[in-house]
């Protein structure tokens, strides 16, 4: 009777098991769903609260005819990076408006009933009708309010009062039915997911009408505007991420290494690989830590989910969950490898570039003048950073994933995406799943 054979590790499968069809189409992981970006199209595929499925996809217009020299090697990876950031924050916001919009608008319906003097159960506040009288008598009854607050319910309604502005700015719910404006936001409702094509709308006949409901699906044309959900604080938080990122990834560091080390002209060598060091435990500490919130740890499962939907393309396999759900949830292609090596190319870049004679030719003084300038000229260099970083793991290692030395490059960000990543459940599957068959389709389409 022959041994069992041992169960070889996720790290061991995606280098071993990687599909023999490469594809271009990567991913990201979102706020309860996933966006899966192609040559033609990016789609987001979002988990309502309802459980269905939510798709929307966007064209992507490529500026190579106009900017060629954005794709040159070296400038491609700056372009690459900034435009999947602010893709990133597209899709975040789609997923943060999907993901929690029943909430939302249950919380509405609580606002409402808390302003009426309400303290019922979940199944009286499901009941609240336009009537509020009727309302209001229903849940002070269920509540056992006194006759003195069964009379308050008869005063006239709050609907039938005119807006005021001295007495009723402020107050949110007051503005928006005083003014008329739209609580509420229509989505279309589209095929479910493992259909010929999940939300398509085009070539559709009439017996597509007695179709299934299932995920809902929305198509965003070039032309329509987008729909914005707390874009502000999208904003916010981008332009706040790219601060922080600064202030954890090169300013901390920087200071840090000048205070163990010493000014840095005196042993630059020393000072860049420890201030790498720092930088690197820094990055893993940071994602150690919000690995364990509970949102941040749903995303990381939807990470998962990507890469064994990728996995499952690559094998040439029907994408489905059961197929899908076989495979490791770490992949060769996974941008964290980009990340690892921007901070390893990073020690190399620092230490080669002449930093030592510009401050000598400046004169610069020791202490905080010279620190500032070291600090400065690594954001400066952070282009370059990107740029041959690219290059390295997207378009040599992605070229030649057989060679050994691409295993070597590889393993430090292969192993940090034990932390990026976490075992997806079916339903995270199904979201990946429904995003890819979306940039498929328009692929397909245009061949």
């Amino acid at each position: 009777m022959s041994e069992q054979q041992p169960k070889k590790s996720d790290l061991s499968r995606a280098f071993s098991e990687d599909g023999a069809k490469k594809t271009h189409i990567g991913g990201q992981a979102l706020i309860e769903g996933i966006m899966m970006r192609g040559k033609l199209n990016w789609a987001v595929a979002v988990r309502t609260p309802n459980g269905d499925i939510y798709v929307e996809e966007h064209d992507l217009a490529s500026g190579k005819q106009k900017n060629g020299w954005m794709y040159w090697p070296l400038v491609r990876g700056c372009r690459a990076l900034v435009e999947s950031l602010v893709l990133g924050f597209k899709a975040l916001e789609i997923a943060a408006l999907h993901a929690f919009l029943e909430v939302a608008e249950a919380v509405e319906v609580g606002e409402e009933l808390d302003a009426a003097g309400a303290v019922g159960k979940a199944e009286e506040k499901a009941a609240v009708k336009v009537d509020g009288r009727a309302a209001r008598e229903a849940v002070e009854a269920a509540a056992g309010e006194t006759t003195a607050a069964d009379d308050a319910a008869t005063a006239p309604k709050a609907e039938e009062r005119c807006f005021d502005w001295k007495r009723d700015f402020g107050n949110p719910d007051t503005m928006v039915d005083g003014l008329g404006a739209q609580r509420t936001l229509e989505v279309v409702q589209g095929e479910p997911v493992g259909c010929a094509a999940v939300g398509a709308t085009e070539g559709k006949t009439e017996a597509d009408a007695d179709e299934p409901e299932g995920c809902v699906v929305k198509e965003v044309s070039a032309d329509e505007p987008e729909m914005e959900f707390g874009h502000k604080e999208m904003v916010f938080s981008m332009v706040f991420g790219v601060v922080l990122g600064v202030v954890l990834f090169i300013v901390a560091p920087a200071v840090i290494t000048n205070l163990v080390i010493g000014e840095y002209d005196a042993n630059p060598i020393l000072w860049n690989v420890v201030d790498g060091i720092l930088r690197v435990a820094v990055f893993v500490f940071y994602l150690w830590l919000i690995g364990r919130m509970e949102d941040i740890r749903r995303m990381f499962m939807y990470h998962g989910a990507e890469h064994k939907t990728i996995h499952c393309y690559e094998h040439e396999l029907p994408l489905t969950v059961e197929n899908a759900r076989s495979f490791p949830r770490l992949h060769v292609r996974c941008g964290t490898a980009f990340l690892i090596m921007v901070m390893i190319i990073a020690i190399l870049v620092y230490t080669i570039f002449p930093l030592n004679s510009i401050i000598a030719t400046w004169g610069v003084p020791d202490g905080l003048p010279k620190l500032a300038l070291v600090i400065l000229v690594r954001i400066l260099l952070m282009p370059v950073i990107a740029g041959l970083s690219y290059e390295i793991t997207v378009r040599w290692a992605g070229s030649h994933p057989d060679n050994p030395l691409v295993k070597v490059v590889l393993w430090p960000g292969m192993q940090m995406q034990y932390l990026t990543t976490n075992e997806p459940d079916d339903q995270q599957l199904e979201c990946a799943i429904a995003a890819m068959q979306k940039v498929l389709e328009r692929e397909r389409a245009a061949v």
